[in-house]
């Protein structure tokens, strides 16, 4: 009998696969929201499949009027285990509609009562660092002061650390400030969970700071959670119907929220197939054999219940 969210591992990768099939297909046509509508279908079609009582903590689309999963959205069967699910179907649309690197379908999940839940915010202000960071950094400290942290905890000097960051307007400050301190920026037009597992796996960056969706907040904390790194998130409204509803709503804009207030059990899951190859996921790649089309796909799972990364390769006829 499935009493913990990791048991629900397989399905849930099959959920991201099946995005990942739906949408690739259409990865570099220039045209993201076609494939978000996909992804957004096939993942529908799938989670509504698995032996759970879901929710969706938080969905995208509101934020942005793409296709969704809707924040409350019942999924699964209905019977088994209450879970809690954050979801980004096409994690950087911008990314998949230009063929660029670090494109994925993502999910995270953990039981029901234990995700953040951040109303009509749709902005969250993160910073994510490895495992070795975690409980040694100031999360309210100045960025040059946090960087000298860090370059501490990892053993580097300061120009070795490397600073994931979103290429935004709003950043132009932060960029600025990260290299006044002498540390390396590696700059990216979307995909901010991407970055950030790239830190919370130590595969390419160092850190990630800066601005980016609160959907992808959530699944990177849980990420975090599962293999022990640093998170701290802070709502950051953007928009003005965002921070009209924000008041309204009593959100505490100044309040800096741990990794542990983010997500609260250890038995978390964070999924993600790739849809354009990146730094820990490559895309989805098609061909033919003596049974006609296949698709492969490659999925990462990061298991909190035992905190293990697992990479899973699945090719099915098409």
């Amino acid at each position: 009998m499935l009493n913990k969210v990791a048991d629900l591992k397989i399905e849930l990768v099959e959920v991201c696969e099946a995005a990942a099939r739906a949408c690739a297909p259409h990865v570099g046509s220039g045209n993201k929201d076609e494939g978000d509508g996909l992804a957004v279908d096939a993942m529908r079609a799938r989670i509504n499949q698995v032996p759970m009582n879901g929710v969706i903590v938080i969905g995208e689309g509101a934020k942005d009027e793409a296709p969704a999963l809707y924040d409350d959205e019942k999924v699964g069967t209905g019977k088994g285990i209450g879970v809690d699910i954050a979801v980004d179907p096409i994690e950087g649309t911008n990314l998949f509609a230009k063929d660029m690197p670090g494109s994925i379908v993502t999910l995270a999940a953990a039981p029901a009562g234990s995700m953040f839940r951040p109303g009509s915010c749709f902005y969250m202000e993160k910073q994510v660092y490895p495992k070795a960071a975690y409980g040694k950094i100031d999360p309210e400290a100045p960025v040059a002061e946090r960087l000298q942290q860090l370059a501490k905890i990892l053993g580097k000097t300061i120009e070795e650390i490397k600073v994931f960051v979103l290429e935004k307007p709003r950043h132009q400050q932060l960029i600025a400030d990260i290299h006044h301190a002498g540390a390396k920026v590696r700059l990216a037009t979307d995909g901010d969970v991407n970055g950030a597992i790239q830190a919370v796996l130590n595969m390419g960056s160092d850190a990630l700071f800066g601005i980016g969706g609160t959907p992808e907040g959530i699944v990177t904390a849980c990420a975090a959670r599962a293999m022990g790194a640093e998170m701290f998130g802070r709502m950051a409204p953007q928009k003005d119907f965002e921070i009209d509803l924000c008041k309204k709503e009593g959100v505490d804009t100044k309040r800096i929220l741990t990794r542990d207030e983010l997500v609260t059990s250890d038995d978390c899951l964070f999924i993600a197939t790739g849809l354009t190859s990146g730094a820990y996921v490559h895309h989805v790649k098609t061909g033919s054999d003596a049974f006609g089309l296949h698709a492969t796909t490659d999925t990462i799972v990061l298991d909190g219940g035992i905190g293990n990364i697992r990479r899973v390769q699945t090719t099915i006829h098409i």
